[in-house]
Order: C-alpha cells, then structure tokens, then sequence
C-alpha cells in the first residue's frame, strides 16, 4: 500500500518558513504531481516525506503509521533525483542493485530482481555498460531502475527530467506513465512545468511561496482555477487577464479568459484590435493582438491563419468560459 498523508506540516529554517501549514492526503497507485515556480516549496516537501529533511513541526503518515521521526532508509519510499546519481565505475547491472546488495539480499535474488527491471525499462541490452557509456534517457531510465527493484509503498521523483533534451523529455515522460500503469505504485512528482503536470498526472498540487493553492484534476484545475495564480499557472499559453471596464461589466475586479476560448470572426467582434505579431506553430497559430477594450490577448487561431502584424481583427470571447476573481484574486463562483 501506498497511502501518504501529511497533517499540518511545516518548514522552517529559521525564521525563513518554506512550508508554513500543508495538509493532504495521497491515496494508494495514485500519480500525484507537485507543481510551482522555483522557490515555491514543492522539492522541500518532497524531501520531507522522504524524511531527507525533518520537520519543523506536523506529522507524515504512511498507511497509517506515523513515519514523521523514521529514518528515510526505512519509510519504504524510493527516490529518483534530477542528477541520476549513479556510480561511474560501476556496471548498469551492479547499479540497479547496489542497494539490494547493501541491503544483504542474495546474489540470485538479485539477479532475478534486476533483470525484471531491466526488462520494464529496455535496459537489458545495457546491463554490462558503464553510465558513460550511455545516453541522459538510459541514465535517467537506470535510476528509475534502482528504485524499482527496492519494490517501495511509492515512487518520489524531483524534477527527474530536467536534464534533458525537449524531445527526450516528452519520450521520458511517456515511459514514466507507462511504468506507473504497469507498477500501479504511488508516485510522487515534482517538476515546474505545467505540461507535465497536466499530461501525467491523476491530481495536481498547486504549491505558491509553500502554500496548497489547490489539488485536483488536470481538467479541474483547467476548468474551475480557484485563483488567479493558479488559473495562470495551469495552462499553455496561459491565460489572459483583463481589468478595468470590461471585468467591472462582468462583476468582478479580474476577468480570465483562456486563448483557446477567444474567436476571430469575421466583420465586427466584441473586441477590436490589432494583431502585433504571430506564433505560427504548425497545428496551431498564437495571435498577440492590441484590442481597444480588453488591452493586450493571446488568441489562440487555426494554424493556417495568416494573420500578419498590423493587420485588423475582431475577435469574439466564448463568455461562458470566462473566470471571474475578487479584488484578493479568489474565484468568483
């Protein structure tokens, strides 16, 4: 089992407090993502359920017993980190079971564990290789290796693919849901990247300055942001925010709306503006356009438009996919 849940836990060097007071529960097989700019909290409470830090106060429990004062060695977790951490001199082999071999297990069962790992990752043709002698996947894919052999109650992963290449990292990223499919094991996952966030995961935390902003689904996050912050962070390109006489007419101190929820139309629209310049993305064209009413916006346009800087346009928003927030960035339900 794999139930993880953290009951007032904070974070404090000092007098710097990194995560004031998070409370959540993460149920067993789920794929649990942590998500936030840099400096939001999301790998110190990572490090914290893995007991790499100790608390300043609170509690972490793990299927029910409080692991809060456990050593990390025997909370029954395995971490994967950005830097692979692997020993150059050794084999891909001995690396994936250098931790079975500390842990005093036969050389057989050793053997057998290492070779089914291998076998999930596509690694078996590379067990005699030294890490040098490998691409930053296969690395990156060893790694992950050695913390499947322990058989944890979870998988934590910081930032593991941030050392790759854009094209790497999608191809990654696939192989690591694929494994969550196959192991059905709690995993963990900090990463800043919302389009990881939003392909991978099952719930997504958002974290701000070390602060819960919200947890749930991609698409409940997408759809139904419970702040601005959070309605800017979840999505790409994110999303527009309009002030002034437009949001005032709709109620609220801030209004949002999504590119993809903006239309360009023919003759006259509800905004008026002027394109400044175009994304052209292939599937996809981004339009920056100059509106009278509603200030600079990101329109998202067919990837055939030929929308030209300087050209005229009208758009007209979809309103029922407007967000509406307070004067303290909350949603307005």
């Amino acid at each position: 089992m794999g139930n993880i849940t953290l009951k007032n836990v904070r974070k404090a060097f000092g007098d710097a407090v990194i995560i004031p007071d998070a409370s959540l529960d993460i149920r067993n097989g789920e794929f649990v993502v942590f998500v936030g700019p840099s400096g939001c909290g999301k790998s110190t409470l990572l490090r914290l359920i893995a007991g790499l830090e100790d608390l300043t106060s609170g509690q972490i429990f793990i299927d029910g017993k409080d692991v809060s004062d456990i050593p990390p060695a025997q909370r029954g977790l395995s971490m994967v980190f950005q830097s692979y951490a692997l020993y150059p001199h050794m084999s891909v082999r001995n690396n994936i079971g250098f931790g079975l071999k500390m842990a005093g297990l036969p050389k057989d069962e050793i053997d057998a564990k290492v070779a089914k790992a291998a076998a999930t990752l596509n690694l078996t043709d590379y067990l005699e290789r030294k890490p040098r002698q490998l691409s930053g996947g296969q690395r990156q894919r060893v790694a992950i290796g050695r913390a499947i052999v322990r058989q944890p109650k979870a998988f934590l992963f910081d930032e593991p693919l941030s050392n790759l290449d854009a094209a790497l990292r999608v191809n990654m990223r696939v192989e690591i849901m694929q494994l969550h499919q196959d192991l059905g094991t709690t995993m963990i996952y900090v990463t800043h990247d919302q389009v990881e966030a939003m392909t991978m995961a099952n719930r997504i935390v958002v974290l701000n300055k070390g602060n819960i902003e919200q947890v749930g689904s991609p698409l409940e996050l997408y759809n139904k942001p419970d702040s601005l912050f959070v309605a800017g962070f979840i999505g790409s390109p994110k999303m527009n925010f309009i002030t002034g006489p437009v949001a005032a007419a709709h109620k609220a101190a801030t209004l949002g709306i999504r590119p993809e929820h903006i239309n360009v139309v023919k003759g006259k629209g509800e905004w008026q503006g002027t394109i400044h310049f175009a994304e052209h993305l292939g599937a996809d064209s981004f339009l920056h356009v100059d509106t009278v009413q509603a200030g600079r916006l990101t329109v998202r346009a067919p990837g055939d438009f030929e929308g030209r800087p300087g050209e005229a346009i009208a758009l007209k928003p979809e309103t029922v996919r407007m967000h509406r927030f307070d004067e303290k960035g909350l949603a307005i339900r």
